[in-house]
């Protein structure tokens, strides 16, 4: 009945919006693009701008934003770094919270930091994020009252400001490797030598340790100020009592006496074309970019506008598409590249051609890009490129339409505060949607090809830059030869690209349907569970979560652990290998062309003890699903050359993974942890795929995925249960299942006992890591999960309270952890903690001590109150989502326990006590059972 309403709603909304363009006057692409009537924008005598819209996805949560026109950009000589710092310091102490009081008590109303509450600063702009629960009405006062401290109440305390440079510092630390010592020489280029790269928003260590107070006091009081701020209210609330607290709380702000001009810095003109070599013995990549003049980027303001981003839309669409099938040759061009027409910085815009090399190095990589460029621009698209781009894009409006009142609050937040920073237009959903269907048919191939002409550049000039290894087999060109091999692409005569013909379709639906042998309906999750001719068994739970999502799962037990050491290889990435082949007479560019205008999409999996299908659809087309789902079973597609193309792409992108310290790391401790065991699943290396057989790792998929024996298919989303089971019986019940072994193999992958100790020394930064990983035996329960994980998430409340707030020895770290069921009962704890080197030995003390103090005193009965209430709202919100009930759902049909145990997790949640959480830290750090490892740099 429910999901009847639903579809009901969807055409009947369909229906009017078809009679609304029929009587409303034609486009006139002179007009202004609207603002959507979905959204209330005012502005404050003071200059404030405010955004309001009310949307209750999820329900009784409102999302807020404080927007600052303010970043990194406009920072003095000696504040670079203090926008930054700022938005820092509005976490410590304002008018109306002291330090630790404001995060304190938005976790006891179930907002997590770092999660939820957050904040980033950008070259142009900060941004605050507060999610608030509307459930208790004092909530949303509070929150505005925060926004409004943000706005104009920070203390700025001088403590405060020394304590938070450690801190900051150490989120400096974090970033510092390869990608940061290539772009410091790479980004003055970029930026053609423009302010932008000297005001990167980390800011300059020197400034940070020594600013004085009142620099970052006079960055505050210059630019956070009302006219360069905008309040974004989005969510479950009344729009009127929304504007009137806006009004209450942000009226009073004042614009300083003597304001400073608001300039956006320039991007210059690059003279003349140049090249740079820049390379890093840690880098992992090498990479290519072209960057084509920089330009000023017009904002779009009428429909004509609006109709010309449409076009650029297309374009990139069949660019990629075509850069994307040359990669399937057997010695591909690159592994990946782009070409386009993109944003750099706000206002400035530039066409670029970036590609990640293969073993050919550079040059081959440079000729495919260049040559696409010119193939487009001399020749254009075809009529069956367009079309296809056209459907694609069109599909993907349709979904947004049909999901305009089950859409998130965020993605509506996030798209305002694109209006205010960079004026995007914000015509809303509705509107869109019928833009589409009326401009889009209009556009014909002419007049897209004349874009193209216009809009890639020749003959002009430009930046071409190489970044990558230091030891590499090919090795990097010099500058000179850079440029040159562009140039001499550039000159290369081309032709027209061949268009191969494709099916309208992947199949006719199979001619003779299986059956519905029994049907049982589940009153208490209102469940329809069905068993099929085949032995096949489907679960259904439809939904109103989504207008537009339909969601499946299968997964039972089998895996790689079915197959011994010598066929590792083969096991693990069969899976990738046969994806990477097509299906049935399709190659792998060839499916989304067929399904153009359809949304649906199928993965398969195989893990160590268990294999699964998932996929997704819209609700309309489910039936593309099922065939996917149905040839990946029967039709599996043997092609010797995209093997060849699958192991050299993967060779190439793992030759040089080994050189990022993390990974050297990484390896060290799972290899620590299993005993250097051989089915560990170590960081790729190129060689891994040279063990790789087609036959035998083809012969493994077949022997786990031609079989639907012992699979239940649960379905979950919006569809009319009429209309499915007719596709269930054609094609679901139509699945093969010969007999097939559903078991699992212990593969011995056990962890080692005792304490173990051990440092790497690897990197040449001076960045350390502390890993401390607890393990054993378990007894598994959703009651023993839940204090499990309740102990975990109080430890990181104290990490971040303790290590990070009060002793600034880390800028973040974190506890993670799970119990285990398969192929035995265990647990394994892992804490991970980035710091300085001279700060190991008190990070681990640190550590150690709040576990001691866990085990002993147990958790503040606050803390565990914070997390049961973050883990309610987010079960408030997770019980209205698709994915929550099906993977839950899965989880009971692969475990075989009852489903309705989901229903009553308030009550074992409710049940945790503090005791609890103490006596599952006195079990589970066992300080005679860890493996301690440390990074340390190189000596």
């Amino acid at each position: 009945m429910m999901i009847t309403t639903t579809m009901q709603r969807v055409f009947s909304s369909v229906f009017l919006l078809a009679l609304s363009w029929s009587v409303q006057a034609a486009i006139t692409l002179s007009d202004p693009v609207p603002v959507g009537p979905q959204v209330k924008i005012g502005k404050l005598a003071n200059g404030l701008t405010y955004y309001i819209q009310k949307n209750t996805k999820p329900e009784q949560r409102v999302e807020l934003r404080l927007v600052v026109k303010a970043g990194s950009i406009l920072e003095d000589d000696d504040q670079q770094g203090l926008a930054h710092f700022t938005e820092h310091m509005a976490f410590n102490g304002s008018r109306h919270f002291k330090k630790h009081e404001l995060i304190s008590y938005l976790q006891s109303i179930g907002v997590k930091f770092g999660a939820d509450l957050n904040a980033y600063t950008g070259f142009d702009e900060t941004v605050y994020i507060l999610p608030i629960p509307t459930d208790k009405k004092d909530n949303l006062e509070t929150g505005f009252l925060v926004l409004e401290d943000w706005a104009q109440g920070v203390s700025m305390n001088d403590a405060d400001i020394d304590k938070e440079r450690d801190i900051i510092l150490e989120e400096a630390r974090l970033g510092k490797g390869a990608t940061d010592r290539m772009n410091k020489l790479i980004l003055p280029e970029v930026f053609n030598g423009s302010k932008y790269a000297e005001r990167l928003p980390i800011g300059k260590e020197d400034i940070i340790k020594n600013f004085k107070y009142e620099a970052i006091r006079r960055f505050y009081a210059d630019w956070y100020r009302p006219d360069l701020m905008a309040v974004v209210v989005i969510g479950d609330v009344d729009p009127v009592q929304a504007e009137k607290m806006i009004v209450a709380h942000f009226s009073g702000l004042q614009n300083p006496a003597k304001e400073r001009v608001r300039d956006y810095a320039r991007i210059p003109d690059r003279p003349e074309s140049k090249s740079l070599v820049v390379t890093d013995k840690e880098a992992t990549n090498n990479v290519v970019l072209i960057r084509y003049p920089v330009r000023t980027s017009a904002q779009e303001k009428t429909m004509a506008d609006y109709r010309q981003n449409m076009i650029k839309r297309l374009v990139a669409n069949m660019m990629a598409q075509r850069l994307q099938e040359l990669t399937l040759q057997a010695t591909p061009p690159f592994l990946g590249a782009s070409n386009s027409l993109g944003m750099i910085v706000r206002g400035y815009e530039s066409y670029s051609s970036y590609a990640v090399l293969g073993r050919g190095g550079v040059e081959p990589a440079i000729r495919a890009v260049v040559q696409e460029n010119e193939k487009a621009r001399q020749y254009g698209f075809s009529t069956e490129e367009l079309e296809r781009a056209k459907k694609m894009q069109l599909r993907n409006v349709e979904s947004a339409y049909n999901e305009r009142d089950k859409t998130n609050s965020v993605t509506y937040a996030s798209e305002y505060i694109r209006h205010f920073l960079m004026q995007e237009t914000i015509p809303g959903i509705v509107n869109e949607f019928a833009y589409f269907n009326e401009l889009l048919p209009g556009i014909n191939l002419a007049e897209m090809n004349d874009y193209v002409r216009r809009s890639i550049p020749v003959a002009t000039q430009k930046l071409v830059v190489y970044m990558g290894s230091d030891k590499t087999e090919v090795p990097a060109p010099t500058e000179s030869t850079l440029l040159q091999l562009v140039n001499a692409a550039e000159k290369m005569p081309v032709v027209m690209n061949e268009q191969k013909k494709v099916a309208a379709s992947l199949m006719e639906r199979p001619v003779k349907p299986g059956s519905i042998v029994s049907e049982k309906i589940n009153k208490e999750l209102d469940l329809l569970e069905l068993e099929l001719s085949n032995g096949v068994k489907v679960i259904l739970k439809t939904t109103d979560f989504k207008n537009d999502q339909v969601l499946i799962s299968a997964t039972r037990f089998g895996g790689q652990s079915l197959y011994g050491d010598k066929d590792n290889y083969n096991a693990r990435y069969a899976n990738a290998v046969v994806w990477n082949m097509g299906l049935k007479t399709f190659s792998p560019t060839d499916v989304p062309k067929v399904l153009a205008g359809k949304s649906a999409n199928l993965q398969t999996s195989s893990g160590f003890y268990t294999e699964s299908f998932s996929g997704n659809a819209g609700t309309a087309d489910v039936e593309a699903l099922f065939q996917l789902l149905y040839l990946r079973m029967t039709s599996p597609r043997k092609d010797e050359e995209l093997f060849k193309a699958f192991v050299s792409k993967s060779q190439d992108a793992t030759k040089n993974t080994m050189a990022n310290p993390e990974s050297i790391f990484n390896d060290a401790l799972i290899s620590t942890l299993f005993n250097d065991h051989p089915r560990l699943v170590r960081t790729a290396k190129p060689e891994d795929f040279s063990k790789i057989d087609l036959d035998r790792s083809m012969a493994i998929f077949n022997e786990r995925f031609s079989s639907a024996k012992g699979l239940t298919f649960i379905i979950v989303g919006s569809f009319d249960t009429d209309k499915m089971k007719p596709l269930i019986t054609s094609y679901l019940a139509n699945l093969p299942t010969p007999e097939l072994a559903i078991k699992y193999k212990d593969l011995g992958l056990h962890a080692v006992s005792g304490v173990i100790k051990k440092e790497v020394r690897v990197g040449s930064e001076q960045k350390s890591r502390v890993s401390i990983t607890f393990n054993g035996d378990a007894r598994y329960s959703k009651e023993e999960n839940l204090r499990f994980h309740a102990m975990i998430e109080v430890m990181n409340l104290r990490i971040t309270d303790i290590l990070r707030e009060k002793m600034a020895l880390i800028y973040g770290g974190s506890m993670s952890g799970g119990l285990s069921r398969t192929p035995t009962q265990t647990y394994r704890i892992g804490v991970m903690l980035p710091c300085g080197p001279d700060n190991v030995d008190k990070v681990i003390a640190a550590m150690f001590a709040e576990i001691e103090k866990m085990k002993i005193e147990g958790p503040l009965p606050s803390d565990l109150n914070k997390v049961k209430q973050n883990w309610l709202k987010e079960r408030q919100t997770q019980m209205r989502t698709n994915g929550y009930w099906l993977g839950n759902l899965q989880d009971s049909v692969l475990y075989g326990t009852d489903m309705a145990e989901m229903l009553s997790y308030e009550k074992r949640l409710d049940d945790v006590t503090v005791y609890d959480v103490k006596e599952a830290a006195k079990l589970y750090f066992n300080t005679n059972n860890y493996v301690q490892l440390v990074m340390y740099p190189e000596k």
